[in-house]
């Protein structure tokens, strides 16, 4: 079967520069820095598990699930950017704050928004389900997808975990700062994700 070097450089340099490890780092801490250092810890792998599951399900099945539901990448883009910018206005206003424990606590952000749509977003997933369709029945090219697709969360997973001795550094003022920072980005990435689905829409018209 043997493994397909370059598919396997391309896959990861395209996940790594979407999903953006050293970027997500902001907004992961202002989402975990006020919970406790065994919350955070459980968050640094459970985000990219969670981020890992979806994407390995779109790269299995993500053409013929897309079609059942007859949903389009631009939809993802929509549902995507609008989830994103909820949490982006809650980190703004304060609500994800110590002040606000209901917003701590009653969710759990590993799963949203860390490990979808931050980690396992439109692009990531449109990414897989490209390069999955272009292998085109070589195996090994799809060991070459799966290896790829492994690595990045891996990477993702070190990262997440070792940002959480910043906290430390930070301290409470600095996360708020950081909360503030992240939440201006995200609602920048949720606009852009909107007005990629907009466009996307426009252009399958």
């Amino acid at each position: 079967m043997g493994f397909d070097v370059t598919e396997y450089t391309t896959v990861l340099i395209t996940l790594i520069v979407i999903m953006d490890p050293p970027g997500q780092i902001p907004i992961f801490l202002s989402l975990v820095g006020h919970q406790t250092p065994a919350e955070r810890h459980r968050a640094a792998w459970q985000a990219p598990a969670i981020s890992f599951l979806v994407i390995s399900t779109f790269a299995l099945g993500g053409k013929f699930i897309l079609s059942y539901l007859h949903i389009g990448v631009p939809a993802l883009q929509g549902a995507g950017g609008l989830l994103l910018l909820l949490v982006a206005l809650q980190l703004l206003t304060g609500q994800g704050n110590a002040s606000s424990p209901k917003a701590a606590d009653g969710v759990n952000v590993a799963l949203v928004p860390l490990g979808t749509p931050l980690l396992a977003g439109p692009g990531a997933i449109a990414a897989v389900i490209v390069a999955v369709s272009q292998a085109d029945g070589h195996g090994s090219a799809y060991v070459a997808i799966a290896a790829a697709i492994v690595t990045v969360h891996l990477v993702l997973a070190l990262v997440l975990r070792f940002s959480t001795v910043l906290i430390r550094i930070l301290g409470v003022g600095g996360v708020t700062l950081v909360a503030k920072i992240a939440g201006l980005l995200l609602a920048a990435i949720a606009v852009q994700l909107i007005a990629n689905s907009i466009m996307g829409f426009i252009d399958a018209r």
